[in-house]
């Protein structure tokens, strides 16, 4: 880990970025070129366009095809931003050799991928950075802010839910193999981050859920405004809606619905949190789908009486630069070491559970209703 930021404002971080993909290319490096406190120092990634999407953003750094290749001392920090199957095995040999990484959603794809990144976070010294964006949104701080005054808090909705969305066509995001899981893993990591950002972490006794995947092999479906060229690689298999029930140790308990198409007209976000003393909801897109809600809403109801909160207007992606901006931050305390290796542990092994519940649910004999209950 590197000794310290004082002087930080004077000496960018240096950034190696590793990926060039959607999120790559149209997240993190244009923000990172623009931003201050960075400078791309070196980039990963073996296609051969990747010269061209560096050109283009104007970025004169090495170029290397495999993060193994990156000499430990080029950078202060890796921005990982692979294919999730990737995640855990780059982040996992850059924190082994000494260079803190901070790593895209979803951070690993099982819970023994979790615990290599604790080993290798420990073995090198350094630190792991990890969590969603949507936590550093505007209505999102304001929401937060009003869950402080709900009392004790009992119940939790978290929805997101697009129009039109499945990602990359019949690629590698729809490939189980390669995916890990569909817009569970996806949009749900993102809306249990959210939640944690709300409640602060929380351990699930209880996780049942159903997943299913009538949209994710229709192409009206796709996500167009990625602008992503399909890849090759058969049918998708992955679920594009997945519906959850939890319950923490708390005794709070949380619905989950994160699907990448359906038949609304519009993507939508909804987060309501319930309380002793009364509740407060958000409605808004996350993300970057031009299909949005007008404007993000937040507002607070007791006794009936609902009232809307100001929420600061922002553009759309503001979150990711307002991230940012913590990171150097983050980068600084030591005592974040092992914390995102550990809200990402929590986070897989809920999914892990709904996931298996999904799976009794669809193995189980189907239930025939007697001939009593079909008179």
């Amino acid at each position: 880990m590197t000794g310290g930021l004082e002087g930080a404002a004077a000496e960018p971080l240096r950034i190696a970025m590793v990926g060039l993909g959607w999120a790559g290319s149209s997240i993190w490096l244009p923000r990172l070129r623009r931003h201050p406190r960075y400078t791309v120092s070196a980039v990963v990634d073996p296609a051969p366009q990747a010269p061209g999407v560096l050109a283009a953003e104007g970025i004169d750094a090495p170029l290397f095809t495999d993060a193994g290749r990156l000499p430990p001392d080029l950078a202060d920090l890796a921005v990982v931003a692979v294919p999730n199957h990737l995640h855990a095995a780059v982040a996992t040999g850059l924190l082994a050799r000494g260079t803190p990484v901070f790593l895209e959603k979803p951070v690993c794809l099982s819970s023994a991928e979790a615990r290599q990144l604790t080993a290798a976070e420990r073995a090198g010294g350094t630190v792991l950075l990890a969590g969603s964006a949507a936590r550093y949104r505007a209505d999102v701080a304001v929401l937060r802010e009003a869950v402080g005054s709900l009392g004790r808090i009992r119940h939790v909705d978290l929805e997101w839910v697009r129009a039109r969305g499945v990602p990359n066509g019949n690629g590698w995001f729809t490939r189980a193999s390669l995916a890990g899981g569909g817009a569970l893993l996806d949009l749900g990591w993102h809306l249990l981050d959210t939640l944690t950002s709300l409640l602060g972490p929380v351990r699930f006794d209880q996780a049942v859920g159903t997943v299913s995947g009538d949209f994710v092999n229709q192409g009206a479906a796709r996500a167009d405004w990625r602008a992503e060229e399909p890849s090759p690689g058969g049918p998708g298999n992955v679920e594009d809606t997945a519906r959850a029930f939890l319950v923490t140790d708390e005794g709070v308990s949380v619905t989950l619905r994160a699907a990448w198409a359906s038949h609304r007209a519009t993507d939508v976000t909804r987060i309501r949190v319930d309380g002793s003393d009364g509740s407060a909801a958000l409605e808004c897109t996350f993300g970057f789908s031009p299909n949005r809600v007008a404007r993000p809403r937040v507002t607070r109801t007791t006794d009936g009486v609902t009232t809307e909160l100001p929420v600061p207007a922002e553009e759309i992606g503001a979150e990711y630069a307002r991230q940012l901006d913590e990171l150097p931050g983050l980068l600084a305390d030591s005592a974040l070491r092992g914390r995102a290796a550990e809200d990402a542990a929590r986070a897989i092994g809920v999914i892990e559970r709904i996931y298996r519940s999904a799976h009794k649910a669809h193995t189980a004999p189907a239930l025939v209703p007697s001939p009593e209950r079909q008179r």
